[in-house]
């Protein structure tokens, strides 16, 4: 169970740091048109076990393209996006 004391010490911009963007408008843009081509190929040309691995892939490519969010990219460290200069 959470408590409220515990809700409040979380601030704002920790939550965003952990789950705020990293990656690139450039690697979203690869990422959205690879899920497009991915989701258009299993709904016209793949079928089976194939189709549904594409759409899998297709759905995760497309979520993170969205987000600006790539769960892999945070868990080992790295990402694309450029940090602002404060």
């Amino acid at each position: 169970m959470i408590n409220a004391g515990c809700l409040k010490s979380l601030k704002t911009k920790e939550v965003k740091n952990m789950f705020g963007k990293n990656e690139s408008d450039v690697d979203r843009i690869i990422r959205a048109v690879v899920g497009l081509l991915l989701a258009t190929a299993s709904f016209m040309y793949l079928s089976g076990w194939l189709q549904i691995v594409a759409y899998v892939l297709a759905v995760i490519l497309l979520f993170t393209a969205i987000t600006g969010f790539c769960l892999i990219y945070k868990l080992f460290g790295i990402g694309t996006l450029k940090q602002k200069s404060v």
